[in-house]
């Protein structure tokens, strides 16, 4: 059953997550990137680290980008690879862009080298955990809401510590599990009320 389509009440409006409206995120990225190096002017270590970091990011999208478009052609008839070849690229294309993925949101610290071990290691689990229920997963309406703002928040955090403000380690744990819990129980609440029920093998 398809949960009926509502407007969501969490974290951003219908209208904003239009896919015409996107061009925005860059705008906004671009403009934080700006006020990052304006801040960060008498260090040049952290300007080259924010400038680093945003390259990254847009080398990375700019790669997936491709990948989908790739992987459009490998799933229809563009393609003379055979169907084992089209399986392995596909796996090695998910498994290149997992790192930043939903997987981020469940990082319990602002260390990067803690961070990047342990989102390497619980990509191969979780990924493939992912693919066996991930039709369960998406009837959960907002959880990726909830995924997507830990992750935001975390960011946050590490660019005030990267400032020298003190942040608890366990503050990114709590607001991860209060958010993703949140999102997780609100829509297993709202599959429970349209009667979805998944079936167990």
């Amino acid at each position: 059953m398809v949960v009926s389509g509502k407007k969501d009440p969490y974290f951003v409006p219908d209208k904003l997550m239009k896919p015409q409206h996107g061009v925005w995120f860059f705008a906004f990225t671009a403009i934080i990137l700006v006020t990052l190096l304006f801040l960060a002017r008498h260090s040049f270590y952290l300007m080259l680290a924010a400038a680093t970091g945003n390259a990254i990011f847009f080398i990375m999208y700019g790669f997936r980008e491709q990948a989908a478009k790739q992987e459009e052609i490998l799933r229809g008839q563009g393609s003379n690879l055979s169907d084992f070849s089209k399986l392995m690229y596909l796996e090695v294309l998910d498994a290149s862009f997992s790192f930043d993925g939903v997987l981020g949101a469940f990082a319990f610290t602002t260390s990067i080298p803690l961070i990047f071990l342990g989102n390497g290691i619980g990509a191969l689990v979780v990924r493939q955990l992912t693919i066996k229920g991930i039709e369960k997963v998406s009837q959960y309406k907002w959880l990726k809401n909830g995924a997507m703002t830990s992750i935001g928040f975390l960011g946050f955090f590490m660019i005030l510590k990267s400032f020298g403000v003190y942040i608890p380690e366990y503050l990114p744990t709590l607001i991860t599990i209060g958010l993703v819990g949140l999102t997780f129980w609100s829509s297993h609440q709202l599959l429970k009320k349209n009667g979805v029920v998944f079936e167990t093998k």
